[in-house]
């Protein structure tokens, strides 16, 4: 062995003994992990990305993983010759829309990472579950509704986006069933719900991870994408925000576009009991583990 090498190992059992205070701070807390953005494009990224949870798991943390999948049903969409409609946003979810959106999102995109998840925890028998919040009733939704104003008459009119749902009621029993077994599961949730009459519904998934990580009183809830954090008026990252700074960088304008919705629901996470939210980019390798187990940290941070 050379000395590099002996130096090498030296670093990392030293990374390793400096890990050790949040290793501790995390010990059997549940971590609910928002997975999108273009950190899902990448086979390479996500396959990193199923070994860093097994990691987490193996450390004595819970993992809860909620995915995205918009780029993906634009694609299948465009294949099957459906076209996608959009307000402020939002992907206007008819019926040819809606069975696209389920058979990519509970289908292809989740069985994929709970796949990667298993393989990747082969050795140690941690495996991904793959779900949606149509199982056990999870996620119960309502209708979701959105107003605009007229151009011309400048009244506010309600805006029918079809089979798009919010989460009414979250019941965690089957994501705690799993989390505590004494088999080492991890829970994989496509956002798709079910309304009280039955109808299918597709869910924004930074609200089911918000939704889902305050049902769970998670420790953290980590929204990862494809941005670096919250952006202050000069470029700046911010390292931490409060809830009450989040709210002024969105009502003066600081927050644009899809860093809006990702503030709201960390806004919202934080008031239903999470202790903190942290937007982050995924596509960093060991993102997660940065962020949990080191003193920097990655992205930007929203609590109380």
């Amino acid at each position: 062995m050379s000395d590099a090498q002996q130096e090498q190992g030296w670093a990392t059992a030293k990374t390793l003994a400096e890990a050790l205070p949040y290793i501790q701070t995390y010990d059997r807390e549940t971590v609910v992990i928002k997975y999108g953005g273009h950190a899902m494009g990448e086979a390479d990224v996500a396959k990193q990305f199923a070994a860093d949870s097994v990691l987490l798991k193996m450390l004595g943390v819970h993992p809860v993983i909620v995915h995205g999948g918009g780029p993906q049903i634009s694609a299948m969409l465009e294949r099957a010759g459906v076209k996608s409609t959009f307000i402020d946003g939002l992907r206007v979810t008819d019926e040819a829309t809606m069975e696209v959106a389920e058979m990519v999102l509970s289908g292809a995109i989740n069985k994929d990472i709970a796949n990667w998840i298993t393989l990747a925890g082969k050795a140690s028998d941690v495996r991904g579950v793959g779900l949606s919040g149509k199982d056990a009733r999870l996620i119960t939704v309502e209708k979701a509704t959105r107003t605009r104003k007229d151009p011309d008459s400048r009244i506010e009119r309600e805006i029918d986006l079809g089979f798009v749902g919010e989460p009414k009621r979250i019941d965690p029993k089957l994501i705690q069933a799993l989390i505590y077994a004494d088999e080492d599961y991890i829970p994989v949730i496509a956002p798709i719900g079910v309304s009280e009459d039955g109808q299918t519904y597709n869910i924004n998934a930074d609200t089911v991870a918000g939704a889902l990580a305050g049902a769970l009183a998670a420790k953290r809830m980590l929204l990862l994408t494809d941005v670096a954090g919250v952006l202050d008026a000069n470029g700046e990252l911010v390292r931490q925000m409060t809830v009450k700074q989040a709210k002024k960088a969105i009502r003066e304008g600081v927050a644009t576009g899809g860093m809006i919705p990702k503030l709201e629901t960390a806004i919202a996470a934080v008031e239903a009991g999470v202790e903190a939210v942290v937007i982050m980019d995924g596509r960093r390798p060991h993102a997660m583990l940065v962020e949990l187990f080191t003193e920097h940290g990655a992205g930007t941070l929203i609590s109380a």
